[in-house]
């Protein structure tokens, strides 16, 4: 008498609520480093990071910088940080050590004239391709500081608060801000009157009547409501099917003003 053969249940893959949908694993790395390490170790690398200074201001240029750092970490580069938090004589110190040990910089300037012919945005979102494209070695990745870059060469993400986040959107804001700041500083000594050495172009009150007194200057974004309306010698500019009033001196400000501390 022959006895069938024991049939042996089939293997059933369990799938748990935490199991599925996969997940990809971020380990935490020192400082800022945990978005580039993370996208590295994915195969993604080399990642590059880009930011831009002088959006806000309403004289000069935007400047617009695409750093790489590299997968290992300087201690050098260890406070590296959002440009805007950090003193101008810290910035002045890491400049030179984020051209030293970076793989690769790149920083573009876009003129007063081409930010009112395009706009700011679309000169910003501009010189962060032109920055990208400077680099010398090709990246895998590119994290921008805030805005989507359509168009690049390698897949992209904007990062909200970048510069605060990622170490290579840091140090592309340092250079950025660094190289606008010395330019602004040579341009002070060209066109006197407007201490631009001061507060680089931004508008502080000291700005605004320095362009009511004077009126803009050839390095002025004649598109920027406050800058034109010192042009038209009026800080508020005549209204449509009314008389203009008299400014005012809070009317000197303009909409755009800052505080000279925010403006170093």
């Amino acid at each position: 008498m022959t006895t069938a053969p024991r049939r042996v249940p089939r293997a059933r893959a369990t799938l748990t609520r935490s199991s599925w949908p996969p997940r990809p694993v971020i380990r935490r790395a020192a400082g800022l480093r945990t978005m580039e390490s993370a996208l590295e170790r994915g195969g993604l690398g080399p990642v590059a990071g880009v930011d831009e200074a002088g959006r806000g201001a309403c004289a000069g240029p935007l400047t617009v910088a695409a750093c790489v750092l590299g997968a290992r970490a300087h201690a050098a580069l260890a406070d590296l940080d959002d440009s805007k938090k950090l003193t101008e004589r810290r910035r002045e110190e890491l400049f030179p050590k984020i051209q030293k040990l970076a793989l690769a910089w790149s920083v573009v300037f876009i003129d007063a004239a081409e930010v009112d012919r395009i706009g700011v945005h679309v000169a910003n979102i501009e010189g962060m391709r032109r920055a990208v494209a400077g680099l010398g070695v090709t990246p895998g990745y590119v994290l921008t500081d805030g805005f989507r870059v359509p168009g690049l060469p390698v897949p992209s993400l904007p990062v909200i608060g970048g510069d605060a986040t990622a170490a290579c959107i840091a140090a592309a804001s340092v250079l950025a801000k660094v190289s606008r700041d010395r330019l602004m500083v040579e341009m002070d000594e060209e066109i006197p009157g407007y201490g631009f050495a001061i507060h680089k172009g931004y508008s502080t009150r000291a700005h605004s009547a320095a362009m009511i007194a004077l009126g803009p200057s050839r390095e002025h974004r004649m598109s920027y409501a406050n800058v034109a309306a010192a042009a038209a010698g009026s800080a508020g500019g005549p209204s449509v099917g009314r008389a203009a009033s008299p400014p005012r001196d809070d009317d000197a400000v303009g909409r755009m003003d800052c505080h000279d501390a925010g403006a170093r």
